[in-house]
């Protein structure tokens, strides 16, 4: 590691044909299933082929490794930015981000910051996020695409500790906006169609979603707010969750409700006690409505969601102003049945019927919220 000589004859046979025959493996489109032996068998090369660039150019500095590696690496057109015609399919991204992850693992920050904009220039990534971030939504499917493989195969998805991951994910982010944040966030981890990978921008607008299509999304909050930097405080990780829920146009409350609840309690509590402090009661009551009606469809808790608005009725201040709240939260479950009902009395009836299932939800949600409600008043009440 330490050796001149041995460093320069280990670089003079990467840079041989032999050497690159040898070294450089691309067969990144003969793997018929992931998770097979030759997938895991490609990504340990390409970890060990890390190692040895890292130890190779450890006398080096920063720049001067990254420009030899580059050099090197140009020659395998999957880790490109848009090198490989079928993205899906190949295993050259991951394999990429294989490498990057075992070459700068132990470096500080200041090299890291050094190896991300090194990339940016490479890949001209600014502009294309640029791009995509002020065009409308689904204007450039095949840019988004190329984006989110790009970020989460070689950026993010190999590390193994949450800080390594935050500060990758802290470099994407940062340099924009609140609002092209949490469109990039969209893109990068938002649902995707089953067919072409693409990013389906009217999943959280047009209907119910399920836990699959915001795990990810979930994932990267709690990322950024459990994380330990200065980078992100608490008010910034809510406020990013604030503006994702009007990406493209504003959510149906039940899809931001179910992110909360995957996000875990301190992020939804934080969110919920940001509404109450900032005067938007009713907004908060028609909140717990749908994390009530989350609830009951996938047979969480519903103690969780009432323990929870008890535990924001001690953000408001007054007991006037927590006697109103709770009005509002009686008043919001009747609403939302009411609308919930107008459709069916008006007969329009969807072919699976997602309407009236929906309500028959709501209505066992609203008997058990307030069951449990009975519960711990009549707990209370006898000690």
């Amino acid at each position: 590691m330490v050796s001149k000589t041995v460093s320069q004859h280990i670089i003079n046979y990467i840079s041989t044909s032999s050497g690159s025959r040898r070294l450089l493996i691309q067969n990144f489109h003969d793997l018929d299933l992931s998770g097979t032996k030759e997938e895991t068998g490609l990504l340990e090369h390409y970890r060990a082929l890390g190692l040895l660039f890292k130890r190779c150019t450890l006398l080096l500095p920063t720049k001067d490794r990254l420009k030899y590696i580059h050099k090197i690496l140009s020659e395998v057109s999957c880790f490109k930015f848009s090198g490989c015609s079928a993205p899906l399919q190949c295993l050259g991204l991951p394999c990429y981000g294989m490498f990057l992850q075992t070459l700068t693992a132990g470096w500080d920050e200041l090299e890291c910051h050094r190896v991300y904009n090194f990339l940016c220039e490479l890949t001209n990534l600014s502009r294309k996020m640029q791009t995509v971030v002020c065009n409308k939504p689904g204007s450039s499917r095949k840019l988004e695409l190329r984006i989110r493989l790009f970020c989460r195969n070689v950026l993010l998805d190999h590390w193994t500790q949450q800080s390594d991951s935050a500060f990758w994910l802290t470099r994407i982010l940062k340099p924009w906006p609140m609002v092209n944040q949490a469109r990039l966030l969209y893109i990068i981890f938002g649902p995707t169609s089953p067919q072409d990978g693409q990013v389906i921008w009217q999943e959280m607008v047009e209907g119910p979603t399920d836990e699959s299509s915001l795990k990810g999304l979930a994932n990267a909050i709690k990322l950024l707010y459990d994380t330990s930097t200065k980078e992100w405080t608490a008010d910034d990780v809510i406020s990013l969750v604030d503006e994702l829920s009007v990406v493209p146009r504003e959510w149906l409350l039940e899809n931001n409700a179910r992110l909360l609840i995957l996000s875990g309690n301190n992020i939804c509590f934080t969110f919920m006690a940001s509404k109450a402090v900032n005067g938007r009661a009713i907004e908060l009551a028609r909140l717990i409505v749908f994390l009530a009606l989350v609830c009951e469809k996938e047979l969480y808790c519903m103690d969780w969601t009432v323990r929870m608005m008890q535990k924001v009725c001690k953000v408001f201040s007054t007991a006037s102003e927590r006697k109103s709240f709770l009005q509002s939260v009686a008043n919001a479950f009747a609403c939302v049945t009411m609308e919930m009902l107008q459709p069916i009395m008006s007969g329009e009836r969807d072919d699976d019927d997602r309407g009236f299932l929906n309500l028959f939800h709501l209505l066992h949600a609203q008997a058990n919220f307030h069951k449990e409600v009975l519960y711990l008043t009549m707990n209370a009440s006898s000690s």
